[in-house]
């Protein structure tokens, strides 16, 4: 019989916990890696925060100097009520884009899922010559992506003020789903995930700093075209690692960037929204081998 202890795992880097300070407001943020490394930033979702790389964080970490921030509002991060912070997508990446500068990362990768997306649109955007690649999650830049179930979230806020299937967004029950919702076996992913998520969802204001980001969603869909005149421009080197079963932004999301960026890779994985719960190591590999 073979001796496991004869098969050890590859090393992996740690992962630090960090506080900045960044507009009077204390930014947490994850770090792990050689700093003389090339920088991988990594830019969570909704309703999630940094703790969704918790899997991938080391993995990237024997080739990169990774830093994983939470945005204001979200994770450990600082949450002020909404009238002592606007919560605005330029905001949330304004303050990113403040830490990066105080870690002096002047060159870096993004990995950007959800709402990482628009965060990270913005950034790069400001800084395009910062741009030394973009994975894009699940993070949708076109219309082609927004689904059904997206659509019915958003549209009666912004045409109506209607709050309700906003609302929902916050249940318990829609935060589970997010995760399960078309994960190839939803019984083995990890559970701490979506209640990490809810514990913080069900703070004390948070429903109102959410609802302020879902009426700002629009400044997103706003700001499609601008990105894809980005896109055909720099030509960032890029890789698409999607969950195909995702139910709010959908493959023909995915299949949308082909149009504006030639120096591109598109791999589907047979999962859900939250990809990086069943294939952080394939979607590890994917990077670490395209870049």
């Amino acid at each position: 019989m073979n001796d496991i202890r004869s098969f050890p795992p590859p090393a992996l880097s740690s992962t630090f916990f960090r506080r900045a300070v960044v507009d009077g407001l204390s930014v947490f943020y994850r770090s792990a890696g050689d700093p003389a490394a090339p920088a991988f930033v990594l830019l969570h979702g909704f309703p999630s925060s940094s703790h969704m790389f918790r899997d991938l964080i080391p993995l990237l970490a024997t080739r990169f100097h990774v830093i994983a921030p939470d945005y204001i509002g979200f994770g450990h991060s600082d949450a002020p009520a909404p009238e002592d912070f606007e919560y605005r997508f330029d905001r949330l990446a304004q303050v990113v884009d403040g830490l990066l500068d105080q870690l002096g990362l002047d060159h870096y990768h993004l990995y950007m899922q959800d709402y990482g997306g628009p965060v990270g649109m913005r950034i790069a955007t400001a800084h395009p010559e910062r741009i030394l690649g973009l994975v894009f999650q699940n993070a949708n830049a076109y219309m082609e992506g927004v689904s059904a179930a997206a659509a019915e979230v958003f549209l009666p806020l912004w045409e109506r003020g209607e709050e309700a299937g906003a609302r929902r967004m916050l249940d318990a029950g829609t935060t589970r789903f997010q995760y399960t919702a078309g994960a190839r076996e939803p019984e083995n992913l990890n559970p701490d995930a979506w209640t990490h998520d809810q514990a913080l969802l069900d703070r004390p204001g948070s429903a109102e700093r959410q609802l302020a980001l879902f009426k700002d969603y629009r400044s997103n869909v706003a700001s499609y075209d601008a990105w894809h005149e980005w896109f055909r421009k720099h030509q960032p080197k890029t890789l698409l690692a999607w969950g195909k079963g995702d139910p709010f932004f959908t493959v023909a999301g995915a299949e949308a960037f082909k149009r504006d960026l030639k120096n591109l890779e598109v791999h589907y994985f047979d999962t859900g929204h939250f990809a990086l719960e069943e294939d952080a190591f394939a979607i590890a590999e994917l990077i670490t081998r395209y870049f």
